[in-house]
């Protein structure tokens, strides 16, 4: 048994997510779409082999067993310091990798959330000022204020969404955009609730992908908010052409 990912692969390298979601949600896929984004099986982790359950086994010893069969592994190297860290970051986004996941030679697999001895490193693939449309109530401490914001950006005729966001904001600006997004609401529907499109909000991404749920055809991927934008006014958020571009950068 062992841990590992499907990767779009092309040339020895890696493709962008957007190239394996042409095959996603297919019963069948045509022979030239298997030509134009082959895929291979990246293999990262051993967890049994030989009837051995190896969760507790320590890393080292994991890639030394893993290493022994005929499966595409991963490739392991040694970080030195930061600066040789910073260089096989850059590396990583040169090879087509979105980042890097830094594992002590020493740690056990720990199935779900990971701890302190496995760290992802990753950086956004981009930034853009975007305007909340909607927004959400959010669970547990957060059930009366509105937490999960909706967000577009704009285009000639208005303003469409682009995606989802509810972490980076702090508990006071949550309570504080609340009570301006209160007093923008437009429609109510249930614990959402729709807005006009006043507040600007800086967000990061991890890419852009084609979407059928957003009326501007992309969708933002894993969004986070970095900042309000307070010093923004709406017509100064960036624009659906802004989005495009990035889409095709990350296929061409």
């Amino acid at each position: 048994m062992v841990d590992g990912e499907i990767l779009a692969w092309r040339d020895g390298r890696p493709l962008s997510f957007n190239f394996l979601q042409r095959r996603l949600a297919r019963k069948q896929v045509r022979a030239n779409l298997l030509a134009d984004v082959p895929v291979i099986f990246m293999v990262y982790d051993l967890i049994l082999r030989d009837g051995k359950l190896l969760l507790s086994e320590p890393l080292r010893l994991r890639r030394q067993l893993l290493s022994e069969l005929p499966l595409t592994i991963s490739p392991q190297r040694t970080v030195r310091d930061q600066a040789d860290l910073e260089k096989q970051f850059a590396e990583a986004r040169e090879r087509g990798n979105e980042g890097l996941l830094l594992k002590r030679p020493e740690s056990a697999y720990e199935p779900g959330r990971r701890g302190g001895a496995w760290l992802k490193l990753k950086r956004p693939y981009g930034t853009l000022d975007v305007v909340i449309t909607a927004a959400e109530q959010g669970s547990g401490r957060r059930a009366t204020v509105f937490s999960d914001y909706t967000f577009g950006v704009r285009t000639a005729n208005g303003f469409v969404n682009v995606g989802k966001a509810y972490s980076g904001l702090t508990d006071l600006e949550i309570k504080e955009l609340t009570k301006q997004l209160r007093s923008a609401s437009l429609e109510k529907f249930g614990r959402a609730i729709l807005v006009k499109p006043e507040i600007v909000l800086e967000v990061a991404f991890d890419g852009v992908q084609r979407s059928s749920r957003h009326k501007a055809g992309y969708a933002l991927r894993f969004p986070r908010i970095l900042r309000w934008r307070r010093d923004k006014r709406p017509e100064e958020c960036d624009g659906l052409e802004r989005v495009e571009a990035l889409y095709r950068a990350s296929v061409e």
